[in-house]
């Protein structure tokens, strides 16, 4: 599992705030409680030094008697403070110089493993990039509403549009909940309207909420991101790039709606790179394309179709458009 480079950036820097804040909060307390009872700052003059004998003393060999001295002296210093706040209407933990985190002491990492609060703030920031493209709201795999479509047997398939479509709801589902490094790529292919956004969404947020770093974007805008690297079309060049990488080495790239940019001899490049070096790297995408796999064939290349048709798994949606019925309702 990867994180995203970026995200975490923006995680690390969210639970520095968060820190910084917190220190704040304590340097408050602490200038009260030294305004109000000034025995206090006394004391803790007296603990500091107390600290720095000790750790004097245990380095000192024999000196075991006076390393015991000075710590039941620390603990007597420690009990006139507790009493001092107490006299000066202050609850005892009131200077208790707690980390929001007590697993990593709010650094973000327990060793040189990322923390679960870090791992939080990144979840929270990758939940925020994926919101910025993609609704997030009421895509979850509980509200799918497979009523939408058909269930009348269609002469094509032999089987019925809901039928089908609970086919590609519990892949789907399955996939999110247990999606890895052995997982498969998917391609969603199907007329507009049968829901392969809708999917794409509920799939990202399973897969985000575990850690995994994803990026949702439109074919267009990738190619685009392509383009002003290639052409250095754009003011902050690195940014752009960044943002490139990342298609390229997330865990997950939804690649949505295929086709509908403008097919160049630089889209069809650009569309092999990404589908083979996430092969090669064996990172996992998503295609969404209202294309059949003809005509994906035939509008990109043989070498695309022939990796996807021996590398994804194709799901197709079918049905009548539902964002038609349920504005219908």
């Amino acid at each position: 599992m990867s994180l995203d480079g970026k995200l975490l950036s923006r995680a690390k820097d969210l639970l520095a705030e968060k820190r910084r804040r917190n220190d704040e909060s304590y340097e408050r307390r602490l200038e009260k409680a030294y305004t109000r009872a000034p025995s206090i700052l006394a004391i803790d003059a007296e603990i500091r030094a107390a600290m720095s004998e000790l750790v004097g003393a245990a380095l000192t060999k024999g000196s075991s008697s006076r390393v015991e001295e000075i710590r039941l002296h620390s603990v007597e210093l420690l009990e006139q403070r507790r009493s001092e706040l107490l006299r000066a209407g202050f609850h005892e933990d009131y200077l208790d110089d707690e980390y929001m985190c007590r697993d990593c002491r709010d650094t973000g990492y327990k060793g040189t493993k990322i923390c679960s609060c870090l791992m939080e703030l990144y979840k929270e920031k990758q939940r925020e990039s994926l919101s910025s493209l993609l609704k997030l709201g009421d895509e979850t795999f509980d509200s799918f509403n497979l009523s939408y479509y058909d269930d009348a047997l269609s002469p094509e398939t032999g089987t019925s549009p809901r039928r089908s479509m609970e086919i590609v709801y519990k892949t789907c589902f399955e996939y999110a909940r247990n999606f890895g490094r052995k997982s498969v790529n998917l391609f969603f292919n199907g007329a507009t309207g049968l829901g392969k956004t809708f999917m794409s969404a509920c799939i990202a947020r399973v897969v985000s909420d575990s850690g995994h770093s994803v990026v949702y974007d439109m074919a267009s805008s990738v190619f685009s991101k392509f383009d002003d690297v290639k052409f250095s079309r754009v003011e902050d060049l690195e940014e752009t790039r960044r943002e490139v990488k990342r298609y390229l080495e997330c865990d997950l790239l939804i690649l949505d709606d295929l086709g509908t940019e403008m097919t160049t001899a630089f889209t069809i490049e650009v569309l092999f790179e990404i589908v083979n070096t996430r092969l090669v790297t064996n990172r996992k995408t998503i295609i969404s394309s209202n294309l059949t796999l003809d005509e994906l064939g035939r509008r990109y290349s043989e070498q695309i179709l022939s990796r996807i048709e021996g590398e994804y798994q194709t799901l197709t949606f079918y049905g009548d458009d539902i964002r038609r019925k349920r504005n219908a309702l």
